[in-house]
């Protein structure tokens, strides 16, 4: 093991990397978090897990490896006991199986459901054609647009009015000056089209980590006004932009707008999965 993380959310605070390099969760740390008292209770929520797991083909000895740690003793002594490193599959399939009546487990299933599909998703991108890539990073921003307008509003960007001049600094940090408006105007977009929807697939990158970054910033830096949380926004844009300009990439004013909308990219993606 090489440590503990330091995340916002509590399943990341109890994560720690084997020395494979692979994310694991110890299960007698999840057990605490979840509240179970007796290690005997929970053990049995994991065998219930692993039987979830054999009935999908999924590898037991990769995902419930055992491993052993040492406990103090009150004499002074310490003891060896049995653990598990459950990998993040795992870890789903135990809090699918734990005991619904724990404040915990509702979060617990509520994260662990949400990065196992981001994890399958990252496996599979390289593999997508732009459409499918635009469309999951459009879904991907808006699930981190609620979450940075969450930490924005715990900055002091409280009304809509607020929260869209917050918007405006993001976009001119990574847009070189230009606003909403600015790029609106630039894509030749209509006052109803949304520009997120009219971005290829590296422009929402570039707008997916600008909005993930600032929403970690937010609230690892603490920020409590309104015009700080509108100047952090600006300065996560712009040192985007910069890793841009260091990678020899293309400004993102400068990408090509797509022919078609993200509506109809699902809507055209939708009618093919039909088809098969």
């Amino acid at each position: 093991m090489t440590g503990l993380t330091n995340g916002k959310n509590p399943f990341e605070n109890i994560k720690f990397i084997d020395n494979d390099g692979n994310e694991r969760w110890a299960a007698r740390d999840l057990a605490v978090l979840l509240g179970y008292e007796k290690w005997d209770n929970f053990e049995n929520t994991i065998e219930k897990a692993k039987i979830s797991a054999k009935n999908s083909n999924i590898e037991e000895e990769y995902h419930f490896p055992e491993i052993s740690k040492m406990v103090s003793l009150g004499s002074g002594s310490q003891r060896k006991i049995k653990d598990y490193a459950l990998s993040r599959y795992a870890c789903y399939l135990v809090i699918q199986n734990a005991d619904p009546s724990k404040p915990m487990v509702a979060s617990g299933q509520t994260y662990f459901a949400v990065q196992t599909r981001r994890a399958e998703l990252a496996d599979s991108f390289p593999q997508l054609n732009e459409d499918q890539k635009r469309l999951q990073l459009r879904d991907e921003m808006k699930f981190h647009n609620k979450q940075l307008a969450a930490a924005a509003r715990s900055a002091g960007v409280e009304t809509p009015f607020d929260y869209a001049i917050f918007q405006d600094y993001g976009y001119k940090g990574l847009y070189g000056g230009l606003g909403m408006k600015d790029i609106h105007k630039k894509k030749g977009l209509k006052k109803s089209q949304q520009i997120l929807d009219h971005m290829g697939s590296t422009e929402l990158a570039a707008n997916l980590f600008r909005a993930t970054q600032t929403e970690e910033k937010l609230r690892k830096d603490k920020i409590k006004t309104k015009s700080k949380a509108s100047q952090t926004h600006q300065e996560v844009g712009r040192k985007v932009r910069q890793a841009i300009k260091n990678i020899g990439g293309t400004m993102p004013e400068n990408l090509p707008t797509p022919e078609e909308s993200i509506k109809k990219v699902e809507r055209k993606i939708r009618k093919l999965e039909n088809k098969d």
